[in-house]
């Protein structure tokens, strides 16, 4: 007699009789660990609530970008090895086959990053990876070599990078935020001496100095300087992360704002994480990591980390994709490798977004409302993000509540923080969003906002 089949999950066909069944709890611990659902969660109900008005999603405002501009940027990239003399059988090799590990178009963004972020970069000290999340794990995996290893993180800390570290099954301590913005610089003394004496090696620090996500706080550069300092003191390494720094409004005559850490960095203490993301198009899923780190090995060997993290991406991705950089290396050609200049548009896009997000909660929330609701806010410099603090339980039930009820989605703040805490915060990102979508969301929010406190606080 034959064993019926076993049931299915909710849109899944029957298993036959016989298949094979995993139990969860043979899997990996990290498949069952409530942060890798966060944004699942996050994507699901945006689907279920296509007409919500959405400040959840960080991703860039989509009018920025026109399907032509990827021909058009493939032909330059294209015209750009035809001049330096490649023929056409070397470049359909350059374009169609696997190409080096470490990249294709390192040359490009080297000199993109001299005239944006004042860096003198190698091209060999460049590792071009799919996305800026491939250069996370690929530098996780490097620089922590035991389970004695431990990665300090600034708290509130974006998910992807304390997932990363719970893939790898390294330990994240969190350091709080200080009241400039960016993990203070004292938590991060004291939590890397707290490590030592456990018998531990505190090994980095995790941080987004630049508008931060999901905070969006930016580091003063006298509090970039002591962190660095600190990091010395305590042998750190810092792992700077910079999705978003582009879109600073000009700084004391700066146009791009303050100087990244690395820049500020004079004994290549620093890894640097960068994406093409938000500055060009997320859909090229190109990053890239500057290490630029000396690695010594057995009989004088001398490399650099970035050497070390190509041997890690040959055994997973084995590559990035040509084709995506041969379309981001013909978009830094078009704009002579100076894409804050080319961001311009975007930059005022996103001020005007942040502008209007702040004063519309203004507006909605007059200063005796919002001690009554214990309502408060952060008041970010630019970026994406924005913090909100509320009376009630900002959980994943009450945004589903919002979507349903009010048409708003946001992002819970909770799994921001790996300790625990953030329950009564909201992240509202305005990225995606024209001003007059934002003025119409926080409307229908602040409806939700008075009628969520009220329900939270009846007996």
């Amino acid at each position: 007699m034959t064993a019926p089949a076993a049931a299915a999950a909710p849109g899944l066909p029957p298993s036959p009789a016989g298949a094979v069944t995993l139990p969860l709890a043979e899997l990996h611990g990290s498949l069952a660990d409530p942060l890798l659902d966060a944004m699942t969660f996050l994507n699901e109900v945006t689907t279920r609530y296509p007409r919500a008005i959405s400040f959840a999603p960080g991703r860039p405002y989509e009018g920025f970008f026109e399907p032509e501009d990827v021909p058009a940027y493939l032909d330059a990239y294209l015209d750009h090895l035809a001049a330096t003399g490649l023929d056409r059988d070397a470049i359909r090799t350059t374009l169609f086959q696997y190409g080096p590990t470490k990249g294709v178009i390192n040359d490009l963004v080297a000199r993109t990053l001299f005239h944006d972020e004042d860096l003198v970069v190698a091209p060999e000290a460049l590792v071009l990876t799919v996305g800026a999340q491939e250069g996370m794990l690929l530098t996780l995996r490097a620089l922590c070599a035991g389970p004695d290893d431990v990665l300090l993180v600034s708290s509130p800390c974006y998910v992807g990078v304390t997932g990363a570290a719970r893939l790898l099954d390294l330990t994240t301590v969190p350091v709080p935020e200080g009241p400039e913005g960016g993990p203070d610089p004292e938590a991060v003394r004291a939590a890397a001496r707290e490590v030592r004496a456990a018998g531990r090696r505190p090994r980095a620090l995790y941080v987004v100095p630049d508008f931060a996500n999901p905070s969006g706080t930016s580091m003063p550069v006298p509090a970039r300087a002591r962190l660095l300092a600190t990091a010395a003191e305590e042998d750190l390494l810092v792992i700077e992360d910079n999705p978003y720094g582009f879109f600073a409004r000009e700084s004391g005559g700066r146009p791009g704002g303050r100087p990244t850490l690395k820049a500020l960095d004079r004994h290549r203490r620093v890894v640097y994480l960068g994406s093409f993301a938000k500055t060009c198009f997320p859909g090229a899923r190109l990053g890239y990591v500057v290490a630029d780190q000396e690695v010594t090995g057995p009989g004088g060997r001398r490399g650099l980390l970035a050497d070390e993290l190509a041997k890690l991406k040959s055994m997973t991705t084995v590559n990035t994709p040509a084709l995506s950089q041969a379309v981001i290396g013909g978009m830094l050609l078009t704009h002579d490798c100076r894409l804050r200049a080319a961001n311009a548009p975007a930059t005022a896009h996103y001020a005007a977004g942040m502008d209007a997000l702040l004063a519309e909660l203004e507006r909605c929330f007059p200063a005796a409302e919002r001690e009554r609701l214990g309502l408060s806010w952060n008041v970010p410099e630019g970026g994406f993000f924005a913090v909100l603090t509320v009376a009630f339980a900002a959980d994943d039930d009450a945004m589903e509540r919002c979507a349903r009820e009010c048409g708003v989605l946001w992002t819970p703040m909770a799994p921001f923080y790996p300790a625990g805490g953030g329950e009564h915060r909201l992240r509202l990102s305005i990225s995606s969003l024209t001003p007059g979508t934002i003025a119409a969301g926080v409307a229908r929010l602040a409806d939700f906002v008075r009628a969520e406190t009220a329900r939270a606080a009846a007996p």
